[in-house]
């Protein structure tokens, strides 16, 4: 019987190589191993195995980073070593060919084809893996965001019990120093957004997008405010009261579970919305803007964090708007400044922290790895290793600044145009974070 793994140049992995660097431009920037055994490729760098060939046949009919992303998820293709070193690793490949990218002609396309067709890799196109989104409807209807929200957020409590730190805050840290634990770093972020705020005993505060009540929680205990909190999703909202009951904050705070666009009340002190902005969708978000300088009172503040892509790559990308965040809109942050300028707030401050979230993406990805076997048996294998893929990608995203998150406080002026800000107090929003 002939041993598959024996031929040097004529295996699966060889023949693969070929086609990649006509594709690529440039040499196969890491190994490949395929699955007759072959193996090809640099030594020393992350090892790319593909174990079927449905991997093949799902990147024939989805080229680019879905189908990649599909072919992890199931597990039809698998990274051997480190996975942020293997999409390091081909992310600066994509770099260094740049604009010079070959254009592959019918005849090379032809023989993309027929050399798939030799491998066995022809047929009908693979099933879309389980987790992916499915949304119908225009975009950003009410009843098309609800869905897009619950795809993520909805996942389940005790998942994202098991994956972030006792504040449940899922958003980025601010690590005040080296050596630091993410809850700290978390409590670090809050204490921070609470003080640009300006919050007092009895303020009104509107958080938009509250989450597991993080913020909402934070201010009514350590400032007193009284807290407006809301959420699309029902497994928040239901968080979110049940912390309410126990800590007995009944007093000052409300929890609400409905749209933005749906939110009557107006003359708060303070509105925030953290990492929600990237949600309401790129024409919606005028309007957007438009509600938060008329729900807060003039000399009133709000703050948003949001994250940012450059202007050529405004979305979260394919993986993450089919897996992760559904219709999703990231701009560059002064788009969105000129947003919130258009709509009548003064932009006081911006403050860049793309580097907090490598080490808070970090924490996260940590906690996964650490507790796999716990992550797989509440939402199984496919889930876990879409959330892997997430997080690794994610991290080097802000990693390599194709993505930021920013802190934008801004203030609705009087009509003598007074903000409110007492020049002298930011000076005091950095001091003695935990």
């Amino acid at each position: 019987m002939t041993d598959l793994r024996t031929p040097v140049r004529t295996g699966a992995a060889h023949r693969l190589a070929a086609l990649v660097e006509d594709a690529l431009g440039v040499p196969l920037p890491v190994r490949l191993r395929a699955w007759d055994g072959s193996e090809t490729g640099p030594s020393g760098t992350p090892v790319v195995v593909l174990r079927s060939r449905r991997a093949l046949r799902r990147l024939l009919w989805q080229p680019g980073e879905l189908g990649l992303a599909q072919a992890y998820i199931t597990g039809e293709l698998d990274v051997e070593g480190d996975l942020a070193e293997g999409l390091r690793t081909v992310w600066a490949a994509g770099r260094e060919r740049g604009a010079h990218t070959p254009r592959l002609s019918l005849a090379d396309r032809a023989r993309a084809v027929g050399e798939a067709a030799r491998l066995g890799a022809i047929g009908p196109r693979p099933p879309v893996p389980a987790s992916q989104a499915r949304l119908r409807g225009d975009r950003h209807t009410k009843a098309r965001d609800r869905a897009a929200i619950s795809h993520h957020y909805d996942l389940s409590n005790d998942f994202y019990r098991l994956l972030l730190d006792d504040t449940m805050a899922y958003s980025c840290g601010y690590w005040t120093a080296e050596e630091m634990d993410p809850a700290d770093a978390q409590r670090a972020k809050l204490e921070l957004i609470c003080r640009k705020l300006g919050l007092t005993p009895g303020a009104r505060l509107l958080d938009i997008g509250c989450g597991w009540g993080s913020l909402t929680l934070y201010a009514a205990e350590q400032h007193k405010a009284q807290v407006t909190a809301v959420t699309l999703a029902r497994e928040q909202a239901a968080y979110v009261r049940e912390q309410v009951r126990e800590r007995g904050l009944e007093d000052r705070v409300e929890v609400v579970c409905q749209d933005y666009r749906d939110i009557t009340g107006s003359g708060y002190d303070a509105v925030s919305t953290i990492e929600m902005g990237e949600h309401v969708g790129d024409d919606e978000y005028p309007a957007f803007a438009a509600a938060l300088h008329r729900m807060v009172r003039p000399e009133g503040r709000v703050l948003v964090q949001q994250m940012s892509r450059g202007a050529n790559a405004p979305g979260g990308g394919a993986f993450i708007e089919a897996y992760i965040a559904p219709d999703m809109h990231m701009r560059p942050l002064g788009d969105t400044v000129g947003l919130l300028e258009a709509a009548g707030l003064e932009v006081r401050s911006t403050e860049s922290m793309r580097e907090h979230y490598v080490r808070t993406v970090a924490a996260w990805h940590q906690t996964l790895e650490q507790r796999w076997d716990e992550f797989v048996a509440l939402v199984g294998t496919e889930t876990a290793r879409v959330w892997r893929l997430y997080l690794v990608g994610g991290a080097l995203a802000f990693e390599e600044g194709r993505m930021g998150v920013d802190q934008i406080l801004s203030v609705r002026r009087d009509r003598k145009g007074a903000s409110g800000l007492d020049l002298s107090e930011a000076a005091d929003w950095y001091r003695d974070l935990v």
